[in-house]
């Protein structure tokens, strides 16, 4: 039977949400996740948060030490009554894994002392990512270009003081100027010192009572801005242009946020792009193909002459050196990549179908040579 001091108190296991099979780091998981919901810190002022954060670092303190848990598996609470979370002597003979756990926590609420005020001092402003769109022949070449966009600036009536002309801020009556407010609290390690940020002033220190009008006591008002960026020869869709300090403000005397251009390339009506070179495909005739010719390449720098030849098949590439993109880092240039695609005629005369068969009939002997030569081919591939 059990004793009275058993009736209140629940399952070790069942607290901490664990089977009797659970491993060590299981244990240690499951106390850890839950010792960050219900902490003081995370609960101020919340007296069922607060026994729960008791109740599983209790349950945890029996089931960390295997001798303290073979002794509750075997008695159950009766086993360990002696063993209760009473104040630091209590956490003696956890092997070492109860403070390795709360120096997680420790951590987590800000190292030492369970503050959970935070950093108040200057911080950087927030980073403005913009977009903007170019033309195929301005990423190739470089460009110059005017942006304009929205950002906040210091308040042109306070001068960023959040305070109306001819007044001022006044020390918080609540935190006394600190921008925090310490209270004690009793938990499973005994009485703790915790501070908190004061809701008065929300860490300021000071209170406007008389906001300027313009910005409404932000300190802060949104204007318009233009600046003139230079893009370099050479950039690429997604490229990104980073201007320093041309972010939003920063907090407390910070340093602004950047600015960061992120270009957009519209595509071309006839080139492509493969990193430094570029790429086009150009229709020539049968004839073009059959006798070669000299064709009137266009590239990005305008029109070139190439010649190719006799017989040349349809899907053939030739390459114009130097007629691709610059490096933007100044490591060289890429080429670029023709592709012939000869095209077939869909509507002809009659008179021009006859010339066609003619030259066909010309053509007979050889094309049935080499017909005769696949085929004896495909043969042998699939003989025994």
């Amino acid at each position: 039977m059990k004793g009275c001091g058993e009736v209140s108190k629940r399952d070790f296991y069942d607290v901490l949400g664990i089977s009797k099979g659970a491993t060590n780091d299981e244990i240690k998981k499951s106390y850890r996740k839950l010792a960050m919901k219900y902490h003081p810190d995370k609960n101020p002022n919340n007296n069922e948060a607060e026994a729960k954060f008791k109740e599983i670092s209790e349950a945890y303190e029996i089931l960390s030490s295997p001798e303290k848990r073979q002794k509750y598996d075997q008695f159950g609470h009766a086993g360990v009554s002696g063993n209760g979370a009473g104040g630091f002597g209590g956490f003696g003979g956890a092997s070492g894994g109860f403070e390795d756990v709360f120096g997680d926590i420790f951590d987590m609420f800000g190292g030492g002392g369970f503050s959970s005020r935070r950093q108040s001092g200057p911080r950087k402003g927030a980073d403005i990512k913009y977009e903007v769109p170019i033309d195929f022949e301005e990423a190739v070449f470089g460009t110059d270009k005017t942006i304009e966009f929205y950002k906040y600036e210091n308040c042109s009536t306070c001068k960023g003081t959040g305070v109306k002309p001819g007044k001022s801020k006044k020390t918080c009556s609540t935190c006394k100027g600190s921008g925090e407010i310490r209270y004690i609290q009793n938990t499973i390690l005994g009485q703790i010192v915790n501070t908190k940020t004061c809701t008065h002033c929300h860490g300021e220190g000071q209170i406007i009572d008389h906001p300027c009008m313009t910005c409404r006591g932000t300190g802060k008002e949104k204007n318009l801005k233009k600046i003139k960026i230079k893009i370099p020869a050479g950039v690429d869709n997604g490229s990104v242009i980073p201007i320093r300090g041309e972010g939003e403000l920063g907090e407390k005397g910070g340093p602004r946020g950047d600015l960061y251009i992120v270009l957009s390339v519209r595509k071309h009506k006839v080139f492509t792009r493969d990193g430094l070179d570029i790429l086009c495909e150009m229709p020539i005739t049968f004839a073009q193909a059959t006798l070669g010719d000299e064709l009137e390449v266009p590239t990005l720098e305008g029109k070139v002459k190439y010649k190719i030849k006799e017989g040349t098949q349809s899907q053939t590439v030739f390459r114009l050196r130097g007629k691709g993109v610059v490096d933007p880092k100044g490591y060289g240039k890429g080429d670029q990549y023709v592709k012939v695609v000869v095209e077939i005629p869909k509507k002809l005369s009659e008179e021009q179908k006859n010339l066609l068969r003619q030259f066909a009939s010309s053509c007979d002997k050889e094309v049935h040579e080499k017909r005769k030569g696949f085929f004896d081919k495909v043969k042998d591939a699939f003989s025994v």
